[in-house]
């Protein structure tokens, strides 16, 4: 089944609180847009590790239960929804294993292009693997001798990795986050009085009242213990040449965070102002496509002068469209998820301010169904680029073939969607929105030009040839 625009992950972890557990799921809750598949939470007293995981949203992954047996003061966890590795239980995080180096648990945003180098390296070995998650490679890496014998062998793996990563590692007694050395994703660190949190946006931080500290820094390493924080480098600052994925800012980030030193929601409205600038419209409302585009609607709305309404209600029970891992349900939620008001857009010429557009088949269908409430005119405004191709660090968007923009013209687009004219912010227009420039933001799935070196056999795993077998996990707390 061909896939729609996939997000990255969400983590949290936080150290040296009697609540740590309680405050891991409400920071998860907080994170829930980063991933719908699967959730999960380990828990350490200082000698042993504790895991619960399992398919779905938060609430249905974690029972109330579940957190009194999970009730320790160092926690780690993880929202999923899959890059590299498939749907299934099996691959829910954080992965929890023993070995030669003890008990560790992980969890992991974003994506390893040169897992599928390594794992079959591993393979080769004699290593058995029981999840089909590029993350479970680093597993195998820190019990393997080679590894252990290093003085810091953390930092030894972690210099070996190539792609996108932002990491927890759970110990008995510590947290270990990272971050690879062109960051980019997001992760940052907070304080709760003696207690310490790290997660990957800010929204997380607001929400267990946790005082934004900093950022994990990218090719740094962060150990958050009883008695602090430590803090060491595996990448010199001057080896790392930040990309910042531009697309948290566009649609993945909650409002609400300041993620890469903006806030998301300033970043969002100026992007309509730039979009309003370059790609007038002459409409009588402007209309969000409801929820991420509401920030930039209403730029386009200041910049304009163009009156801004709803042309949607949106049932908030359900979840993004793009997170469910059918097309046919995909579908299928959109309809559910919005319908249009038809006192609202009846007879009028709609300014429509989209976020972005990917495979256009959601987009083509909210069209139509202001098309069917007696809209005018429609005039979609995109607020990014056209997405001409694939991401390969952790927003797994579909194969080239599938984005709609690719090999098509603006003007088959727009009569693809059903629309009267369309235009998309141009990628100049759109990184001038942002205060550090394209000198630190990855736009690889708008510009092709990818700032981190693909592995030729990214796209050739075993994952994808379906030659693995899952192992099922019960994901019961038990004491190792």
């Amino acid at each position: 089944m061909p896939s729609d625009i996939r997000h990255h992950c969400g983590l949290f972890g936080i150290v040296n609180h009697p609540e740590a557990v309680d405050l891991t799921y409400l920071g998860l809750y907080a994170q829930q847009h980063r991933g719908q598949e699967s959730a999960g939470i380990c828990s350490a007293d200082g000698e042993s590790i504790l895991r619960r995981a399992g398919m779905g949203l938060v609430t249905e992954a974690i029972h109330h239960d579940h957190l009194r047996e999970l009730k320790n003061p160092i926690a780690i966890g993880h929202n999923r929804y899959s890059t590299t590795g498939s749907c299934h239980e099996a691959n829910a995080q954080p992965l929890l294993v023993s070995a030669a180096i003890g008990q560790v648990a992980i969890c992991h945003n974003g994506n390893l292009v040169n897992a599928a180098t390594l794992r079959h390296d591993y393979e080769d070995e004699g290593h058995i693997f029981t999840s089909t998650s590029d993350t479970e490679v680093i597993l195998h890496m820190l019990a393997n001798i080679h590894y252990r014998e290093q003085p810091d062998p953390l930092a030894a793996v972690l210099r070996q990795l190539t792609g996108s990563y932002c990491l927890l590692l759970l110990y008995p007694d510590r947290i270990e986050a990272a971050r690879d050395p062109s960051g980019n994703r997001p992760l940052c660190l907070g304080r709760i009085g003696d207690a310490w949190v790290v997660a990957s946006e800010t929204c997380a931080l607001d929400m267990v009242a946790a005082e934004y500290v900093r950022d994990v820094e990218p090719g740094e390493i962060v150990t958050l213990f009883t008695g602090g924080i430590q803090s060491r480098r595996f990448v010199e600052k001057e080896a790392c040449r930040r990309a910042h994925c531009i697309f948290e800012l566009i649609y993945f980030a909650d409002p609400s965070s300041q993620v890469f030193g903006e806030n998301v929601h300033l970043v969002r409205r100026e992007l309509g102002r730039a979009l309003a600038r370059e790609a007038p419209a002459d409409a009588d409302l402007v209309v969000p496509v409801p929820n991420c585009a509401r920030c930039a609607a209403l730029g386009f709305h200041e910049q304009s002068g163009v009156p801004i309404g709803r042309g949607f209600t949106t049932n908030h029970y359900v979840g993004r469209s793009f997170i469910q891992p059918s097309q046919t349900i995909r579908d299928l939620t959109v309809r559910v998820k919005l319908n249009p008001i038809r006192a609202s857009v009846g007879g009028k010429r709609l300014a429509v301010v989209e976020d972005s557009v990917v495979r256009g088949t959601t987009t083509r269908g909210k069209m139509q169904s202001l098309r069917d409430a007696g809209a005018k005119e429609i005039h979609l405004r995109v607020a990014s680029p056209p997405i001409r191709h694939p991401c390969h660090y952790g927003i797994d968007f579909p194969s080239r073939e599938e984005l709609i923009a690719n090999g098509r013209t603006v003007d088959e687009i727009r009569d693809y969607l059903g629309v009267d004219s369309l235009v998309y912010l141009s990628l100049e227009g759109m990184l001038r929105c942002v205060t550090s420039g394209n000198g630190h933001y990855c736009n690889a799935c708008f510009s092709g030009d990818y700032p981190i070196p693909i592995d030729p056999n990214f796209h050739k795993t075993a994952f994808e040839r379906g030659q693995l077998r899952f192992f099922e996990t019960t994901g019961e707390a038990k004491k190792a």
